[in-house]
């Protein structure tokens, strides 16, 4: 005994709760330490820190590692090139022209050195490669107006030098390249939509709660700027690592979430603030859990909105997920949008807001049961036999000539009822 109590107690010091502290609360107010689905204080003490696949600003949380082929990036150098952060961006557009210049200048300069221009170029009678260039420098600034179409007149190519008139063609064709791909480079990665989806906003939290007598996962969507997004369509993504049947074990498995493909629900009109609803029915990955259940899972929602930028054309993709923590159950988000004189107002400073609501804790296949079993309770009491009234004989009415025409009717049936049993009682054998 002595021993099973300084288990118990080596066991209470590990969690950090004592018994005699837990034994001194109230009933309700033990049982109010279970985590619960608005507050996670104690399951997010108890939950390790869990790592994001996706950020909250849409970067996947993915590095690539022991990478052996990296020769397939020259492969596609211009988005090598665009993918690059603008720091490195701008040394590389700074160190391709540098360069260009420095290997044509000195193109330049041996072509001088070998006509010998650099020693006669003052003497009469002399006709150089190039006027004015007499060493390194002057060759590299004649690269730079060659290159750059500057042209300031100082320093002239003439036309008895064939092979400077043939590198002239090869800077011009070679300078061009170049600055139509360092040109693109700049210009693609300056708009690139990665900005614009700097305006779209996710929830900062994921609810549940019951819509038209159906459990549903929701969150909002919205855009802060005039210009819509085109073909804006949306779809949603549940991150957790599962094993299947035979034992094999996938790690951060990716199953979708439908939030209206079937319906087209999936397409949006992105003018004001919406929220996405998923119904969770017999498809749905949730369509078992409850609420207990929902705060003992690890998963994660990743949520992907795409559509074209209604100036540039390109499209656009932004991206935001959720954790299981981040899901509430029994919550809806507050209305954001009000009537004013002449238009529609939408109060950002609400988008994020929620507010608590009745929300059964069974699972939605527990609450399609209730329901259907809540469904069929009238049908069955409107198909059972009612028993039988009895029958009661009225007073005659002497003044509706109508009601004698009935009452007749009805003492001829009577007669003919009275004359079948004197008939049957006639019958011999029947006693």
């Amino acid at each position: 005994m002595a021993g099973d109590s300084q288990v118990h107690m080596d066991h209470d010091m590990e969690i950090g709760v004592t018994p005699t502290a837990v034994k001194k609360l109230p009933k309700h107010m033990r049982e109010a330490q279970i985590s619960t689905e608005r507050t996670h204080l104690i399951a997010d003490s108890i939950k390790k820190p869990r790592q994001r696949y996706v950020q909250k600003d849409g970067k996947c949380n993915v590095h690539h590692g022991n990478v052996q082929e990296t020769y397939r990036y020259l492969s596609d150098l211009f988005t090598t090139l665009v993918d690059l952060r603008w720091r490195f961006s701008l040394f590389i557009f700074t160190l391709v022209y540098v360069v260009n210049w420095l290997f044509f200048g000195l193109l330049w300069y041996i072509i001088a050195l070998i006509r010998g221009d650099l020693w006669h170029s003052d003497e009469e009678g002399w006709t150089p490669c190039v006027e004015n260039l007499n060493s390194f420098v002057s060759a590299f600034l004649f690269s730079i107006e060659t290159e750059t179409t500057i042209g300031y007149g100082y320093r002239v190519i003439t036309e008895k030098c064939p092979e400077g008139i043939i590198l002239l063609l090869i800077q011009a064709i070679l300078g061009s390249i170049v600055n139509a791909m360092m040109v693109g480079c700049m210009f693609v990665k300056i708009s690139q939509p990665k900005n614009r989806a700097e305006t779209l906003m996710f929830s900062h939290k994921a609810v549940i709660s019951v819509r038209d007598n159906k459990l549903c996962l929701m969150f909002r969507v919205g855009d802060l700027r005039n210009s819509h997004i085109v073909e804006a369509s949306i779809r949603a993504k549940l991150i957790r690592s599962q094993q299947t049947k035979e034992g094999e074990f996938i790690p951060l498995n990716q199953t979708d979430i439908n939030i209206g493909f079937d319906t087209g629900d999936d397409r949006l009109f992105l003018v004001s603030p919406l929220i996405i609803s998923h119904e969770i029915n017999e498809k749905s990955p949730f369509w078992e859990l409850s609420q207990a259940q929902m705060d003992k899972e690890e998963f994660e929602i990743v949520v992907i909105l795409e559509g074209m930028v209604e100036a540039t054309g390109m499209t656009c993709q932004a991206r935001s997920s959720y954790l299981d923590k981040e899901v509430l159950w029994g919550w809806r988000f507050t209305p954001v949008l009000s009537l004013e004189k002449g238009f529609y107002e939408v109060d950002y400073n609400s988008f994020h807001d929620i507010y608590e609501t009745n929300t059964p804790s069974c699972s939605a296949k527990e609450l399609a049961a209730t329901l259907r079993e809540g469904q069929l309770l009238p049908t069955l009491s409107s198909l059972t036999p009612e028993p039988p009234k009895p029958y009661t004989l009225e007073p005659l009415s002497t003044h509706n000539p109508l009601t004698k025409e009935v009452d007749k009717g009805e003492e001829g049936e009577r007669g003919e009822i009275n004359g079948s049993a004197a008939a049957l009682e006639d019958q011999p054998g029947l006693d």
